[in-house]
């Protein structure tokens, strides 16, 4: 079994020197606020692409910021088959639902070589209680992950293959951009057509030649590991994606 221990290279750094927060993506916190999260924050690790960070109905788990790298959350059935139910990108809270359960609700496996700031589950009453201000965020970020369930559940019940597709990549793409990710007009995009027809619920056929067919209208471009929107008016149609600004999101 994997289990999660730290890998060789040396983890995220400490709270106050955190990129994430420098990033313009992330809401502020107090100077006290500020060294209540170092102190919270238990460890922090690194670990390969392919490994698993929380297994399916084992108890035990913690919570983790994705400080670094990509992964995503999925659930399976008895006969392998597996629904990814989102993707997890810096500054990402990681293990919240285990909290209410005796054991995790869904697997957490990385895409990319990932790190990861480590929290105890049993501090958030501490949390709650001595800081609401941070309790509210915890709360907000645990909404903004239901939004996104609704989203998705809208996606795999209404729209067709190619809205699928197209309403993936405007949102991935937008999320990166928000962290500032973007470069030369790409991101990085390090997932497959098998990761991209778990998480639309087609084939892996279907996923294949959908994507094509995008590509082909100069709708978009996957090339070594990274994604170009080359028509994002109309993939925004397509997708029927409504290009809000996405508002400055907390940080734990």
């Amino acid at each position: 079994m994997d289990t999660l221990q730290p890998g060789p290279a040396p983890g995220p750094p400490p709270c106050t020197a955190c990129r994430l927060r420098k990033a313009g993506a992330f809401t502020a916190v107090s100077a006290d606020e500020m060294a209540f999260i170092e102190s919270f924050r238990a460890s922090t690790l690194n670990r390969p692409a392919g490994s698993t960070l929380m297994h399916e109905q084992k108890p035990g788990g913690k919570l983790f910021t994705l400080y670094a790298g990509w992964a995503f959350r999925y659930k399976t059935l008895s006969d392998g088959r597996r629904q990814i139910l989102n993707f997890l990108l810096p500054g990402d809270l990681i293990g919240l639902q285990q909290e209410f359960s005796d054991g995790a609700m869904h697997g957490i496996e990385a895409v990319t070589d990932v790190s990861l700031c480590v929290f105890p589950r049993d501090g958030l009453w501490e949390l709650f209680r001595r800081y609401p201000n941070l309790g509210y965020d915890i709360t907000w970020l645990a909404a903004r992950e239901e939004g996104m369930v609704d989203d998705n559940l809208l996606t795999a019940g209404r729209r067709n293959a190619a809205e699928r597709v197209a309403m993936l990549l405007m949102h991935l793409y937008r999320r990166l951009e928000r962290l500032g990710l973007v470069q030369d007009g790409s991101v990085e995009f390090p997932i497959n057509q098998q990761h991209i027809a778990d998480i639309l619920g087609l084939s892996l056929v279907h996923t294949n030649k959908t994507m094509r067919r995008l590509q082909q209208l100069g709708l978009h471009e996957i090339r070594n590991g990274r994604l170009w929107l080359r028509n994002p008016k109309a993939l925004q149609r397509l997708a029927d994606y409504y290009d809000a600004p996405l508002r400055r999101a907390p940080l734990l």
